[in-house]
């Protein structure tokens, strides 16, 4: 039996519009507040506190910050990550509405899956992995093995959906049959390929 497994960030989500906000709360230029969170996402979405994270950031664009500063940083990025794609939470309701057996696969920091979790989004995902909460992250073979043991499937029985070309290369490395994101109605033509 299939499952059909998606991302979340740039598929299920919108792009967070939150970054000019972030950087004016560091008063940084965003063009150096946008270096320093890329440059440091990685270590986030495998699992270092968002205090780690918020400091190392802030320590890369020459700045302090306290431990409410983290508690306000962590809570905009996470409302601008909060922004459900309208197609692809009506893709994902029909899907559920069907009866189709859903995952999530996600690199994200712990901080964020709290959050996911309580979302209504969220109860159409029979499993949901998050990449802090495993301690590794995509493209990793480790994850996708992981995914699929949770599921108790084959690789080949997971559909996967991202919208990075490297996490597509992870993926068909251990044999999921992945997607590129290219949007709702794409997906649905390709979920309705024999």
């Amino acid at each position: 039996m299939t499952w059909v497994v998606f991302d979340y960030g740039e598929v299920i989500c919108t792009r967070t519009k939150a970054l000019p906000d972030l950087a004016n709360r560091l008063g940084v230029s965003l063009a150096d507040f946008e270096s320093a969170y890329w440059g440091n996402r990685d270590a986030y979405d495998r699992g270092v506190s968002d205090a780690t994270y918020w400091k190392t950031v802030a320590n890369a664009v020459g700045t302090d910050i306290d431990a409410d500063l983290v508690e306000e940083l962590t809570r905009v990025d996470i409302e601008g990550w909060a922004q459900l794609d309208p197609d692809s939470a009506a893709l994902l309701d029909e899907l559920a509405r069907n009866g189709t057996r859903l995952a999530l696969l996600s690199n994200a920091p712990a901080s964020f899956a709290r959050f996911a979790e309580q979302q209504p989004w969220a109860r159409h995902f029979h499993t949901r992995v998050f990449s802090a909460d495993v301690g590794c992250a995509k493209p990793d073979a480790k994850i996708y093995e992981l995914l699929v043991s949770r599921l108790n499937a084959q690789p080949q029985d997971c559909v996967f959906f991202d919208d990075r070309a490297v996490n597509i290369e992870g993926a068909h490395a251990v044999g999921l049959r992945a997607h590129l994101w290219q949007g709702a109605e794409h997906a649905r033509r390709v979920l309705a390929e024999p």
